[in-house]
């Protein structure tokens, strides 16, 4: 999992890289749509494949949001979950999206770790890039351990501010489409 996830971020880079810099014959090339909220499930799906015990939670109506919003709550679960799986191992963990009328709650929650998990190496930078990520955007991000009285694990949660991207209106009779 951790391998595909690191594949999938340099994929992503590419594709930044890709709309930035125009094609060898000139033309720009066609950005493939970045990773949204529509790709969130396939994350958890990745989690469950490599035995992480994982749920989703989908609350309020969902909409549209900007492709900005989207791309960074799909980065947040999948940073999260990376974690879980480097940190935490095995763990029931919660993911959850809340759309709210003008923000969207990005949650994850894992259970405690039976035991200290295998060190695994890592830039140490992937929580300091979401809150950074969610800042330039004008939200609220936490990441914490949680206390070992209650449930123990770890959470990290993110406000992101959300308004609902308008549809565009349907033409009318007789106008071009």
């Amino acid at each position: 999992m951790i391998r595909a996830t690191g594949r999938e971020a340099l994929a992503q880079l590419r594709e930044v890289l890709g709309v930035l810099t125009p094609a060898r014959d000139g033309d720009m090339a066609p950005a493939a749509p970045p990773a949204g909220l529509r790709d969130v499930e396939d994350l958890v799906d990745r989690s469950r494949a490599a035995g992480i015990p994982v749920s989703l939670d989908v609350g309020g109506t969902v909409r549209p949001l900007p492709d900005m919003v989207e791309h960074a709550a799909h980065r947040i679960v999948q940073e999260a979950l990376t974690n879980v799986g480097k940190h935490a191992g095995r763990v029931p963990t919660e993911v959850g999206l809340r759309y709210l009328p003008a923000a969207l709650e990005v949650t994850v929650h894992n259970a405690a770790p039976s035991g200290p998990a295998d060190p695994l190496p890592g830039s140490r930078l992937g929580l300091v890039g979401l809150r950074e990520r969610v800042q330039l955007l004008g939200g609220e991000f936490g990441a914490r351990s949680l206390p070992e009285g209650g449930e123990g694990g770890f959470a990290v949660s993110a406000r992101l501010p959300a308004p609902a991207v308008a549809s565009p209106a349907p033409a009318a009779e007789g106008e071009p489409v």
